[in-house]
């Protein structure tokens, strides 16, 4: 079998792009991957055909030297260039796993769990009031959810106001009044404050039981989010944002930071997904990888979910995309409402395939990208709404 092509479909999804890719081969049996990337989706389009020379003609069987010659060929370019990577790889297991009748996971050791708690985000599409995110939060509880993400904070950047603080609290406190404590709540903080108001901040927050302070302070340095997580309170969450598998050896070696979030796509796809965890599970750290792009990536997390032992829980926008969303794939995770718990996929490969006549209805729209810096970003409505 080799690879002869490789096609690229990029698709508005209302608030953002999503970009999904598809590895022919000179049989009928085909893969595919995503390389969603917010605000770069018709530059990583462009890369993924300028780098496509280096896995066509290869044996797609060779998934890890096919990897391994897009990002070594030529000098690294960041996440761009790996998603590039992580795309083809993808979509290189998805034909291996479709060629030997087995989902993607039974190749990397088998299955540890029969499913994973799924945290709710994209939910509290609402203006940001406390009583706006509580009936958000009833419609995320109602589909299923025991547990939801959310950044309360508005426009706060580097330092917030006493007022400002005023009102995240008061959203958070509203919703766990409503809720209860069997309800996780995770808090997105968007690399938004300096190291020392995240610490203060977290504090301000600790006695409303959240399960995690997510991307405290800012992305520059890895060891900064370490000095956050030791003064925290609350658990600290991140590493959306790293494109190496290095950066989390750095979180490893400073400490403090037990739950990382790799983004397998960002990061390279599978195989660099999989070593994060091993690196994590060496230093008794969990995994729950960032997912914001689309249905495939998603199931992308949901195959590494199922064969590694120490991943967490999982991130899941998809039952608060537009509705159409829901048919440009074949698969969609079940969610179970006794538990919260997502379904692992079971169909060979990735165990879902594109329905390209949905997504040639929803063409790229330039003007669909996400931006925590503009008012009212929290109802994801893209920046056609300017």
């Amino acid at each position: 079998m080799k690879i002869t092509g490789i096609e690229t479909y990029s698709v508005s999804a209302g608030w953002k792009n999503w970009l999904f890719i598809k590895v022919l081969t000179d049989t009928d049996v085909y893969g595919i991957g995503e390389a969603t990337i917010n605000g770069f989706i018709k530059t990583t389009e462009a890369a993924v055909h300028e780098l496509k020379h280096f896995a066509i003609g290869r044996d797609p069987f060779e998934v890890t030297a096919i990897a391994t010659k897009i990002i070594g060929s030529i000098q690294d370019a960041g996440h761009i260039h790996r998603m590039v990577m992580g795309a083809i790889e993808v979509a290189c297991w998805d034909i291996l796993g479709k060629s030997l009748g087995v989902p993607i996971y039974q190749l990397l050791g088998g299955k540890v769990r029969e499913s994973i708690e799924g945290y709710a985000n994209g939910w509290y599409r609402a203006e940001r009031t406390p009583e706006s995110f509580v009936e958000a939060a009833e419609n995320a509880v109602s589909k299923g959810f025991h547990a939801v993400k959310i950044d309360p904070f508005g426009l706060a950047k580097h330092f917030i106001t006493e007022a400002e603080l005023g009102e995240a609290y008061g959203i958070l406190k509203a919703i766990r009044e409503r809720f209860g404590p069997s309800l996780k709540i995770m808090i997105d903080v968007h690399s938004r404050f300096a190291p020392a108001e995240g610490v203060r901040v977290a504090r301000m927050m600790q006695d409303l039981d959240l399960f995690w302070w997510e991307e405290p302070t800012s992305p520059e340095r890895e060891v900064l989010s370490n000095e956050v997580a030791r003064q925290s309170m609350i658990r600290v969450a991140t590493g959306e944002q790293f494109d190496k598998i290095g950066k989390f050896f750095t979180l490893a070696i400073e400490g403090g930071v037990s739950i990382w979030q790799p983004e397998p796509m960002s990061l390279g796809g599978i195989k660099n997904t999989m070593a994060v965890a091993h690196i994590a599970e060496a230093n008794g750290c969990w995994i729950a990888p960032h997912q914001s792009g689309g249905p495939v990536a998603t199931a992308v997390c949901l195959q590494l979910a199922a064969c590694i032992p120490n991943y967490l829980i999982q991130e899941h926008f998809d039952p608060f995309n537009e509705e159409w969303t829901q048919d440009i794939v074949t698969w969609h995770p079940t969610i179970n409402p006794a538990n919260g718990h997502l379904s692992l996929p079971t169909a060979p490969g990735l165990g879902l395939d594109l329905n390209l006549d949905v997504i040639k209805e929803h063409p790229y729209d330039p003007n669909a990208y996400f931006d925590t810096n503009q008012p009212g970003w929290e109802k994801r409505l893209g920046q056609r709404a300017k």
